[in-house]
């Protein structure tokens, strides 16, 4: 039976989305991961979020291990179909570095635009 929200979505020839996980409440940017159709069906319908690893060509869900969880509050696709994001109240680390998001350690420093 076809899921009309996951039919809507552009996946990549190798059959994967990009997810961008933020926190709802604060709007934070914690981590980007990938989804395929099942990962996604399972992320829209147990309210956790699943991704697919492409390192380990497996399923796995945040927080199963670690306990750093992500329940699912929201979930967008962009304009163009192939883009998601996925608002979600983490707990604990977001990042397997153990940082709150995967975001906080590498800033690049660029010149700041002006208006």
């Amino acid at each position: 039976m076809s899921d009309l929200r996951i039919d809507r979505v552009r996946f990549t020839a190798d059959g994967l989305v990009p997810a961008i996980i933020q926190q709802h409440d604060t709007r934070e940017v914690l981590m980007l991961g990938w989804m395929d159709a099942e990962a996604l069906r399972r992320t829209l319908t147990e309210g956790r979020v699943t991704f697919w690893s492409r390192s380990r060509q497996e399923y796995w869900r945040k927080g199963d291990t670690s306990g750093h969880a992500q329940f699912v509050k929201d979930a967008r696709l962009d304009c163009d179909g192939d883009t998601l994001l996925i608002e979600v109240d983490q707990v604990g680390a977001a990042c397997h570095t153990g940082d709150r998001t995967c975001f906080d350690a590498d800033a690049l420093a660029p010149v700041i635009g002006e208006r």
